[in-house]
């Protein structure tokens, strides 16, 4: 004597056929919506203000989640360009180090625009060290 109960619904076939249309097709809205959120964060980027970078990172994190193929070219460039994309892969971890990233692309920003005699952020951060060391020693 048996008391498991007959499963009512049986799987059928059509049902797993839409079961892969639905997660096709809400990977391509996905897909879109990052490609959207990236177009407004590049757009925003120009603009005064720091949204753009943020909105940037967001819409890049939705397309690498579902694209097999953005995923390698990420990768890719990421090896070619170590540089340039880390800051990207800081911001996009659980945990982002939202204000290390800001100051050191402040940093690297002013290093290109500014003379060395008008930095201001190497002299206040090399400041900041010896108040700190100074502070240590008492």
């Amino acid at each position: 004597m048996s008391f498991v109960m007959p499963s009512l619904r049986v799987n059928r076939a059509s049902d797993e056929f839409a079961r892969d249309l639905l997660a096709k097709i809400s990977r391509f809205l996905l897909l879109f919506l990052g490609g959207v959120i990236m177009l407004v964060g590049l757009g925003l980027a120009a603009l005064p203000g720091h949204i753009g970078l943020p909105l940037l990172v967001v819409g890049l994190m939705i397309v690498l989640r579902n694209s097999f193929a953005a995923k390698r070219q990420f990768v890719r460039i990421q090896r070619a360009h170590p540089k340039m994309v880390f800051p990207i892969r800081r911001l996009m971890r659980r945990e982002p180090e939202i204000i290390l990233v800001f100051w050191q692309q402040y940093l690297r920003v002013e290093r290109l625009v500014l003379p060395k005699r008008a930095r201001f952020g190497v002299k206040s951060r090399r400041g900041l060290k010896r108040r700190i060391r100074a502070s240590r020693l008492v």
